[in-house]
Protein backbone atom coordinates (compact mmCIF):
# COMPACT_ATOMS: atom_id res chain seq x y z
CA UNK A 1 0.00 0.00 0.00
CA UNK A 2 1.23 3.19 -0.82
CA UNK A 3 0.93 6.81 0.78
CA UNK A 4 3.19 9.21 -1.64
CA UNK A 5 -0.30 10.48 -2.96
CA UNK A 6 -1.21 11.28 0.67
CA UNK A 7 1.95 12.61 1.80
CA UNK A 8 2.40 14.83 -1.29
CA UNK A 9 -1.27 16.13 -0.94
CA UNK A 10 -0.81 16.84 2.76
CA UNK A 11 2.52 19.06 1.74
CA UNK A 12 0.94 20.93 -0.71
CA UNK A 13 -1.63 21.49 1.40
CA UNK A 14 0.63 22.89 4.32
CA UNK A 15 2.01 25.14 1.47
CA UNK A 16 -1.29 26.40 0.36
CA UNK A 17 -2.01 27.37 3.88
CA UNK A 18 1.10 28.44 4.83
CA UNK A 19 0.96 31.16 1.37
CA UNK A 20 -2.81 31.82 2.48
CA UNK A 21 -1.62 33.15 5.98
CA UNK A 22 1.15 35.33 4.57
CA UNK A 23 -1.53 37.33 2.33
CA UNK A 24 -3.63 37.54 4.87
CA UNK A 25 -1.31 38.94 7.04
CA UNK A 26 -0.12 41.41 4.43
CA UNK A 27 -3.83 42.35 3.60
CA UNK A 28 -4.43 42.78 7.57
CA UNK A 29 -1.01 45.29 7.85
CA UNK A 30 -2.28 47.30 4.71
CA UNK A 31 -5.86 47.07 5.81
CA UNK A 32 -6.12 50.86 6.18
CA UNK A 33 -4.38 51.67 2.84
CA UNK A 34 -7.42 49.05 1.83
CA UNK A 35 -10.05 50.82 3.24
CA UNK A 36 -9.14 54.55 1.69
CA UNK A 37 -9.09 52.42 -1.46
CA UNK A 38 -12.26 51.08 -1.13
CA UNK A 39 -13.81 54.64 -0.08
CA UNK A 40 -12.28 56.13 -3.26
CA UNK A 41 -13.38 53.73 -5.34
CA UNK A 42 -16.85 53.92 -3.87
CA UNK A 43 -17.20 57.59 -4.44
CA UNK A 44 -15.69 57.39 -7.92
CA UNK A 45 -18.61 55.05 -9.23
CA UNK A 46 -20.82 56.76 -7.02
CA UNK A 47 -20.47 59.61 -8.88
CA UNK A 48 -20.95 58.07 -12.17
CA UNK A 49 -17.34 58.69 -13.28
CA UNK A 50 -16.73 55.23 -13.55
CA UNK A 51 -18.50 51.96 -13.96
CA UNK A 52 -18.76 49.77 -10.53
CA UNK A 53 -17.33 47.12 -12.86
CA UNK A 54 -14.26 49.43 -13.52
CA UNK A 55 -14.24 50.25 -9.32
CA UNK A 56 -14.40 46.86 -8.78
CA UNK A 57 -11.32 46.01 -11.06
CA UNK A 58 -9.18 49.02 -9.19
CA UNK A 59 -9.75 47.80 -5.78
CA UNK A 60 -9.02 44.40 -6.78
CA UNK A 61 -5.55 45.64 -8.33
CA UNK A 62 -4.98 47.45 -4.95
CA UNK A 63 -5.88 44.56 -2.93
CA UNK A 64 -3.05 42.76 -4.99
CA UNK A 65 -0.13 45.10 -5.01
CA UNK A 66 -1.41 45.21 -0.90
CA UNK A 67 -0.86 41.24 -0.58
CA UNK A 68 2.30 41.02 -2.62
CA UNK A 69 3.99 44.05 -1.05
CA UNK A 70 6.94 43.12 1.31
CA UNK A 71 5.78 42.55 5.02
CA UNK A 72 7.36 44.97 8.03
CA UNK A 73 7.86 41.64 10.64
CA UNK A 74 7.64 42.92 14.12
CA UNK A 75 11.89 42.61 14.48
CA UNK A 76 12.12 44.45 11.45
CA UNK A 77 9.77 47.04 12.92
CA UNK A 78 11.56 47.06 16.34
CA UNK A 79 15.52 47.48 14.94
CA UNK A 80 14.06 50.51 12.84
CA UNK A 81 12.18 51.91 16.13
CA UNK A 82 15.64 51.26 17.89
CA UNK A 83 17.40 53.23 15.31
CA UNK A 84 15.27 56.21 15.61
CA UNK A 85 14.95 55.88 19.43
CA UNK A 86 18.70 55.17 20.18
CA UNK A 87 21.02 58.10 19.93
CA UNK A 88 24.96 57.51 18.86
CA UNK A 89 27.20 57.70 21.93
CA UNK A 90 30.54 58.11 21.91
CA UNK A 91 30.89 55.17 23.53
CA UNK A 92 29.60 53.42 20.48
CA UNK A 93 32.42 55.57 18.32
CA UNK A 94 35.44 53.73 17.44
CA UNK A 95 38.90 55.21 18.52
CA UNK A 96 39.87 55.57 14.58
CA UNK A 97 36.57 56.99 13.42
CA UNK A 98 37.49 59.77 16.79
CA UNK A 99 41.16 60.16 15.27
CA UNK A 100 39.96 60.89 11.96
CA UNK A 101 37.13 63.84 13.10
CA UNK A 102 41.00 65.44 15.03
CA UNK A 103 42.05 68.23 12.71
CA UNK A 104 45.38 67.98 14.27
CA UNK A 105 48.10 65.07 13.82
CA UNK A 106 47.51 62.03 16.52
CA UNK A 107 49.37 59.00 16.34
CA UNK A 108 47.66 55.94 18.42
CA UNK A 109 50.33 53.56 19.98
CA UNK A 110 50.43 50.40 22.56
CA UNK A 111 52.77 49.95 25.83
CA UNK A 112 55.88 48.76 22.99
CA UNK A 113 55.61 51.65 21.08
CA UNK A 114 54.25 49.71 18.62
CA UNK A 115 52.09 52.21 16.00
CA UNK A 116 48.69 50.93 15.59
CA UNK A 117 47.02 54.14 13.77
CA UNK A 118 48.11 57.47 12.73
CA UNK A 119 44.72 59.77 11.22
CA UNK A 120 45.36 61.09 7.71
CA UNK A 121 47.62 64.91 8.91
CA UNK A 122 50.38 62.48 11.34
CA UNK A 123 50.68 59.98 8.15
CA UNK A 124 51.13 63.32 5.98
CA UNK A 125 53.14 65.22 8.27
CA UNK A 126 55.27 62.13 9.53
CA UNK A 127 55.04 59.22 7.48
CA UNK A 128 54.05 57.55 10.62
CA UNK A 129 52.36 53.86 9.41
CA UNK A 130 50.96 51.62 11.29
CA UNK A 131 53.43 48.75 12.95
CA UNK A 132 56.39 51.18 13.40
CA UNK A 133 58.18 51.97 16.67
CA UNK A 134 57.29 55.56 17.58
CA UNK A 135 60.74 55.91 19.73
CA UNK A 136 62.47 55.42 16.01
CA UNK A 137 60.52 57.89 14.20
CA UNK A 138 60.91 60.69 16.87
CA UNK A 139 64.55 60.49 18.06
CA UNK A 140 64.69 64.24 19.30
CA UNK A 141 65.46 64.26 23.00
CA UNK A 142 62.19 66.22 24.45
CA UNK A 143 60.35 63.28 22.43
CA UNK A 144 62.34 60.61 23.91
CA UNK A 145 61.80 61.77 27.65
CA UNK A 146 57.98 62.46 26.63
CA UNK A 147 57.28 58.69 25.31
CA UNK A 148 59.47 57.71 28.10
CA UNK A 149 57.63 59.00 30.49
CA UNK A 150 54.00 58.00 29.07
CA UNK A 151 55.11 54.43 28.83
CA UNK A 152 56.29 54.38 32.08
CA UNK A 153 52.56 55.06 33.28
CA UNK A 154 54.23 58.08 35.28
CA UNK A 155 52.05 61.15 35.99
CA UNK A 156 50.76 62.84 32.76
CA UNK A 157 53.66 64.54 31.31
CA UNK A 158 54.38 68.37 30.56
CA UNK A 159 53.96 68.76 26.42
CA UNK A 160 56.67 69.37 25.03
CA UNK A 161 57.78 71.46 22.02
CA UNK A 162 59.02 69.35 19.03
CA UNK A 163 60.02 70.49 15.36
CA UNK A 164 60.51 69.27 11.84
CA UNK A 165 62.91 70.72 9.26
CA UNK A 166 61.61 68.48 6.38
CA UNK A 167 60.72 69.41 3.85
CA UNK A 168 59.40 73.06 5.94
CA UNK A 169 60.28 73.80 9.24
CA UNK A 170 57.04 73.05 11.19
CA UNK A 171 56.65 73.24 15.73
CA UNK A 172 54.80 71.61 17.36
CA UNK A 173 53.44 71.28 20.72
CA UNK A 174 53.37 67.59 21.80
CA UNK A 175 51.18 66.16 24.58
CA UNK A 176 50.50 62.46 25.14
CA UNK A 177 48.41 60.63 27.23
CA UNK A 178 46.83 57.20 27.97
CA UNK A 179 43.31 56.62 26.12
CA UNK A 180 41.22 54.68 28.41
CA UNK A 181 41.65 52.64 31.58
CA UNK A 182 41.99 49.19 30.12
CA UNK A 183 42.88 50.16 26.25
CA UNK A 184 46.47 49.87 26.83
CA UNK A 185 47.06 52.65 24.16
CA UNK A 186 48.21 55.97 24.08
CA UNK A 187 47.60 59.25 22.11
CA UNK A 188 50.09 61.45 21.08
CA UNK A 189 48.62 64.79 19.74
CA UNK A 190 50.91 67.65 17.77
CA UNK A 191 49.71 71.32 17.86
CA UNK A 192 50.79 73.43 15.10
CA UNK A 193 52.62 76.42 16.38
CA UNK A 194 54.23 77.66 13.49
CA UNK A 195 52.08 80.25 12.61
CA UNK A 196 51.66 81.69 16.18
CA UNK A 197 55.99 81.62 16.36
CA UNK A 198 55.83 83.15 13.45
CA UNK A 199 53.58 86.09 14.47
CA UNK A 200 55.34 86.67 17.86
CA UNK A 201 58.54 87.02 15.92
CA UNK A 202 57.09 89.01 13.64
CA UNK A 203 55.88 90.92 16.70
CA UNK A 204 59.19 91.19 18.62
CA UNK A 205 61.26 92.36 15.57
CA UNK A 206 58.38 95.22 15.24
CA UNK A 207 58.98 96.59 18.40
CA UNK A 208 62.86 96.45 18.53
CA UNK A 209 62.47 97.93 14.65
CA UNK A 210 60.58 100.40 16.22
CA UNK A 211 62.00 101.24 18.94
CA UNK A 212 65.25 101.54 17.09
CA UNK A 213 63.98 104.22 14.98
CA UNK A 214 62.69 106.29 17.96
CA UNK A 215 65.81 105.74 19.65
CA UNK A 216 68.26 107.19 17.15
CA UNK A 217 66.67 110.21 16.70
CA UNK A 218 66.19 110.80 20.58
CA UNK A 219 69.52 109.95 21.71
CA UNK A 220 70.59 112.60 18.60
CA UNK A 221 68.16 115.29 20.40
CA UNK A 222 69.23 114.36 24.39
CA UNK A 223 72.96 114.92 23.10
CA UNK A 224 72.74 118.26 20.94
CA UNK A 225 70.29 119.29 24.53
CA UNK A 226 73.01 118.68 26.78
CA UNK A 227 75.79 120.45 24.36
CA UNK A 228 73.20 123.03 24.30
CA UNK A 229 73.50 123.37 27.96
CA UNK A 230 76.84 123.13 28.38
CA UNK A 231 80.19 123.83 26.00
CA UNK A 232 77.50 125.48 23.41
CA UNK A 233 75.56 127.67 26.05
CA UNK A 234 77.03 130.56 24.73
CA UNK A 235 77.69 129.64 21.29
CA UNK A 236 74.94 131.66 19.20
CA UNK A 237 75.96 130.05 15.43
CA UNK A 238 76.18 126.52 17.24
CA UNK A 239 72.54 127.02 19.05
CA UNK A 240 71.00 127.81 15.72
CA UNK A 241 72.91 124.68 13.89
CA UNK A 242 71.98 122.47 16.96
CA UNK A 243 68.46 123.81 17.36
CA UNK A 244 67.98 122.85 13.48
CA UNK A 245 69.13 119.50 13.54
CA UNK A 246 66.67 118.65 16.51
CA UNK A 247 63.91 120.13 15.11
CA UNK A 248 64.83 117.81 11.99
CA UNK A 249 65.00 114.68 14.17
CA UNK A 250 61.58 116.03 16.14
CA UNK A 251 59.83 116.11 12.32
CA UNK A 252 61.69 112.35 11.61
CA UNK A 253 59.85 110.90 14.86
CA UNK A 254 56.86 112.30 14.08
CA UNK A 255 56.52 111.07 10.75
CA UNK A 256 57.38 107.80 11.98
CA UNK A 257 54.87 107.46 14.37
CA UNK A 258 52.47 108.99 11.68
CA UNK A 259 53.12 106.21 9.99
CA UNK A 260 52.79 103.51 12.65
CA UNK A 261 48.99 105.12 13.20
CA UNK A 262 48.39 104.79 9.73
CA UNK A 263 49.53 101.26 9.61
CA UNK A 264 47.88 100.05 12.57
CA UNK A 265 44.13 101.50 11.30
CA UNK A 266 44.60 99.83 8.24
CA UNK A 267 45.71 95.68 9.23
CA UNK A 268 42.74 96.48 11.75
CA UNK A 269 40.41 96.34 8.88
CA UNK A 270 42.46 94.29 6.03
CA UNK A 271 38.94 93.17 4.88
CA UNK A 272 36.77 95.80 4.52
CA UNK A 273 35.73 95.79 0.76
CA UNK A 274 35.43 99.81 -0.76
CA UNK A 275 31.83 100.61 -2.21
CA UNK A 276 32.54 103.60 -3.91
CA UNK A 277 33.80 104.40 -7.41
CA UNK A 278 37.03 106.26 -7.97
CA UNK A 279 38.56 108.01 -11.14
CA UNK A 280 42.35 106.84 -10.85
CA UNK A 281 43.36 110.14 -13.43
CA UNK A 282 42.22 112.64 -10.58
CA UNK A 283 43.84 111.03 -8.01
CA UNK A 284 47.14 110.23 -9.54
CA UNK A 285 46.90 113.92 -10.94
CA UNK A 286 46.18 115.29 -7.46
CA UNK A 287 49.51 113.49 -5.87
CA UNK A 288 51.66 115.00 -9.14
CA UNK A 289 49.90 118.16 -8.20
CA UNK A 290 51.05 117.75 -4.39
CA UNK A 291 54.40 116.78 -5.35
CA UNK A 292 55.33 119.14 -7.56
CA UNK A 293 57.36 120.95 -5.21
CA UNK A 294 59.36 117.70 -3.57
CA UNK A 295 60.09 117.27 -8.04
CA UNK A 296 61.50 120.56 -7.94
CA UNK A 297 63.71 120.16 -4.88
CA UNK A 298 64.98 116.76 -6.15
CA UNK A 299 65.44 117.67 -9.58
CA UNK A 300 63.07 115.67 -11.38
CA UNK A 301 60.19 116.12 -13.93
CA UNK A 302 56.93 114.34 -13.94
CA UNK A 303 55.94 112.43 -17.18
CA UNK A 304 52.19 111.98 -17.53
CA UNK A 305 50.67 109.02 -19.62
CA UNK A 306 46.74 108.86 -18.85
CA UNK A 307 44.31 107.89 -20.98
CA UNK A 308 41.44 110.31 -22.32
CA UNK A 309 38.77 108.35 -21.05
CA UNK A 310 37.93 107.97 -17.45
CA UNK A 311 39.35 104.96 -15.35
CA UNK A 312 36.94 104.14 -12.53
CA UNK A 313 37.48 101.39 -9.82
CA UNK A 314 35.73 100.53 -6.42
CA UNK A 315 38.09 101.97 -4.20
CA UNK A 316 38.67 104.68 -0.99
CA UNK A 317 39.90 107.35 -2.52
CA UNK A 318 42.31 108.99 0.63
CA UNK A 319 43.96 105.53 0.70
CA UNK A 320 44.53 105.28 -3.19
CA UNK A 321 45.61 108.91 -2.97
CA UNK A 322 48.09 107.45 0.04
CA UNK A 323 49.19 104.56 -2.16
CA UNK A 324 50.58 106.75 -4.78
CA UNK A 325 51.77 109.25 -2.90
CA UNK A 326 54.17 107.45 -1.41
CA UNK A 327 54.82 105.71 -4.39
CA UNK A 328 55.95 109.11 -6.22
CA UNK A 329 57.72 110.36 -2.98
CA UNK A 330 59.81 107.25 -3.26
CA UNK A 331 60.75 108.01 -7.01
CA UNK A 332 61.49 111.77 -6.38
CA UNK A 333 64.02 110.67 -3.41
CA UNK A 334 65.70 107.66 -4.63
CA UNK A 335 65.31 108.26 -8.18
CA UNK A 336 66.32 111.72 -8.35
CA UNK A 337 69.55 110.76 -10.16
CA UNK A 338 67.19 109.71 -13.45
CA UNK A 339 65.93 113.55 -13.99
CA UNK A 340 62.46 112.23 -14.71
CA UNK A 341 59.82 109.73 -13.11
CA UNK A 342 56.94 108.10 -15.37
CA UNK A 343 53.58 107.69 -14.19
CA UNK A 344 51.46 105.74 -16.47
CA UNK A 345 47.75 104.92 -16.26
CA UNK A 346 46.32 101.59 -18.39
CA UNK A 347 43.72 98.77 -17.80
CA UNK A 348 44.45 95.25 -18.85
CA UNK A 349 42.65 91.80 -18.94
CA UNK A 350 45.61 90.01 -18.47
CA UNK A 351 44.80 88.40 -15.04
CA UNK A 352 41.37 86.86 -16.71
CA UNK A 353 39.28 90.30 -15.33
CA UNK A 354 39.07 93.91 -16.20
CA UNK A 355 41.80 95.93 -14.48
CA UNK A 356 43.74 99.41 -13.86
CA UNK A 357 47.61 99.13 -13.60
CA UNK A 358 49.04 102.74 -12.57
CA UNK A 359 52.67 102.39 -13.04
CA UNK A 360 55.77 104.85 -11.14
CA UNK A 361 58.96 104.71 -13.05
CA UNK A 362 62.14 106.08 -11.84
CA UNK A 363 65.26 105.72 -13.80
CA UNK A 364 68.09 106.06 -10.73
CA UNK A 365 70.26 103.61 -9.36
CA UNK A 366 67.78 100.67 -9.31
CA UNK A 367 67.10 97.90 -6.63
CA UNK A 368 69.46 94.64 -6.95
CA UNK A 369 67.13 91.38 -7.58
CA UNK A 370 67.48 89.58 -4.17
CA UNK A 371 66.33 93.01 -2.33
CA UNK A 372 63.17 93.27 -4.02
CA UNK A 373 60.86 90.43 -2.39
CA UNK A 374 61.54 92.16 0.78
CA UNK A 375 61.21 95.79 0.32
CA UNK A 376 57.39 96.28 1.16
CA UNK A 377 58.59 94.25 4.96
CA UNK A 378 58.21 97.09 7.70
CA UNK A 379 61.35 98.97 8.10
CA UNK A 380 63.06 97.29 5.47
CA UNK A 381 65.61 99.33 3.38
CA UNK A 382 67.82 98.85 0.55
CA UNK A 383 70.30 101.42 2.18
CA UNK A 384 69.82 102.42 5.49
CA UNK A 385 71.77 105.60 5.22
CA UNK A 386 70.56 107.28 2.57
CA UNK A 387 67.02 106.35 3.34
CA UNK A 388 68.05 107.96 6.63
CA UNK A 389 69.30 111.07 4.53
CA UNK A 390 65.84 110.81 2.68
CA UNK A 391 63.74 111.28 5.46
CA UNK A 392 62.44 107.83 5.61
CA UNK A 393 60.47 106.47 7.55
CA UNK A 394 60.86 102.46 6.33
CA UNK A 395 56.77 101.72 6.64
CA UNK A 396 55.61 103.73 2.63
CA UNK A 397 55.69 100.18 1.11
CA UNK A 398 54.43 98.27 3.89
CA UNK A 399 51.19 100.76 4.08
CA UNK A 400 51.22 100.35 0.59
CA UNK A 401 51.01 96.94 0.45
CA UNK A 402 48.10 96.64 2.89
CA UNK A 403 46.20 99.04 1.42
CA UNK A 404 46.11 97.30 -1.44
CA UNK A 405 45.62 94.01 0.12
CA UNK A 406 42.02 95.95 1.57
CA UNK A 407 41.54 96.82 -2.50
CA UNK A 408 41.65 93.34 -4.00
CA UNK A 409 44.90 94.68 -5.57
CA UNK A 410 48.50 94.08 -5.59
CA UNK A 411 51.71 95.51 -6.16
CA UNK A 412 54.25 94.52 -8.51
CA UNK A 413 58.05 95.53 -8.67
CA UNK A 414 60.92 95.67 -11.58
CA UNK A 415 63.96 96.64 -11.18
CA UNK A 416 67.86 96.29 -13.03
CA UNK A 417 70.87 97.80 -11.28
CA UNK A 418 71.36 101.36 -12.87
CA UNK A 419 68.23 101.30 -14.97
CA UNK A 420 65.72 102.27 -12.32
CA UNK A 421 62.54 100.85 -10.48
CA UNK A 422 58.67 100.86 -11.79
CA UNK A 423 56.36 99.89 -9.18
CA UNK A 424 52.60 99.15 -11.14
CA UNK A 425 49.95 99.09 -9.04
CA UNK A 426 46.95 96.49 -10.22
CA UNK A 427 43.53 97.50 -9.58
CA UNK A 428 40.18 95.68 -9.92
CA UNK A 429 37.47 97.74 -12.44
CA UNK A 430 34.94 95.57 -11.13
Amino acid sequence: MSVEPEIATSSSDRSARRLMSVLRGRLVQSRWILAAAAVAVLLVAVRGQVGLGWAALAFALVAGVAAVAPRRTRRSERAVSERQETPVTVERLSAVSLAAAVPDPLILFDRDGIIHHANAPAEKSFRALPGLDVRLRFRAPEMQELLRATLADEDVPEPVEYSERVPIERLYRVSATAVGEEAGLYALVFKDQSEARRIDRMRADFIANASHELRTPLASITGFIETLRGPAKDDPAARERFLGIMHNQTLRMARLIDDLLSLSRIEMKPFARPGEKVELRLIVGSVLDSLNQLAAESGVRFERHFPDSPVEVPGIRDELFQVFENLVENACKYGQSGGRVEVSIATSDGSGRPEAEVMVRDFGPGIAEEHIPRVTERFYRVDVENSRAQKGTGLGLSIVKHILTRHNGRLTISSEVGKGASFTVHLPMG
